[in-house]
């Protein structure tokens, strides 16, 4: 068999591939351009050629490519947070809010940049980047967990283990972003927003004489 035929035996096998298979090859294949080209190297005919597929089968599951990339840069996200577990509530939370910083002045906070750009003020691509499903990310779940360990440990009252609190250094450390217009925040304010709002927000949430 010829090496031609070889090459259209493999795309037609690749073409039929369904369901759960064929979406797990698109959003491959848009993970992998994101990491290379970024968002502007994002199209549905380089997705359809890489995952060896048709651009209509992209368009069924995703209906631009910045939907697509939502759903990708969700995907990169979530598989590089994972929670600290160093033992105290206050240096989890800054080793929480330091993993952020960088990630948003890393390559992948480029992406992030790039989607929030391209999605403009669309508020259905705006809500997907933080919470498609109606449930928590990988971020929020991380800081719900150091919360639920720093109450097993007894350093926060059980009324800590709230996704508001849990929510409250991101939004502002997004909120720094904004505000400085820099993809970095100095690491004395993330000190500040654990130790002048987190910490004081967390012991708050209990009766008065719950944590000394």
């Amino acid at each position: 068999m010829s090496s031609g035929s070889r090459q259209d035996s493999g795309q037609a096998a690749a073409t039929r591939r369904r369901g759960a298979a064929l979406e797990e090859a698109i959003l491959g294949a848009a993970v992998g351009i994101l990491l290379e080209s970024g968002v502007p190297g994002l199209t549905m005919d380089e997705v359809a050629r890489r995952a060896g597929t048709n651009k209509n089968a992209v368009y069924r599951r995703w209906p631009n490519r910045v939907a697509l990339g939502v759903a990708a840069y969700r995907r990169l996200a979530d598989e590089r947070t994972a929670p600290p577990d160093t033992g105290a509530l206050r240096t989890d939370a800054l080793e929480l809010l330091r993993l952020a910083n960088r990630t948003w002045s890393s390559p992948l906070g480029e992406i992030l940049r790039g989607l929030l750009a391209a999605a403009g003020g669309t508020p259905g691509l705006l809500a997907e980047l933080r919470d498609p499903d109606g449930g928590p990310t990988a971020h929020d779940t991380a800081w719900l967990t150091v919360i639920e360990r720093a109450v097993a440990r007894g350093e926060a009252p059980p009324g800590a283990r709230h996704p508001r609190v849990a929510a409250l250094p991101s939004a502002l450390l997004r909120n720094e972003y904004v505000l400085r217009g820099e993809p970095a925040v100095p690491d004395p304010v993330l000190v500040e927003i654990v130790d002048e709002v987190f910490l004081p927000l967390v012991r708050g949430r209990g009766n008065p004489g719950d944590i000394c």
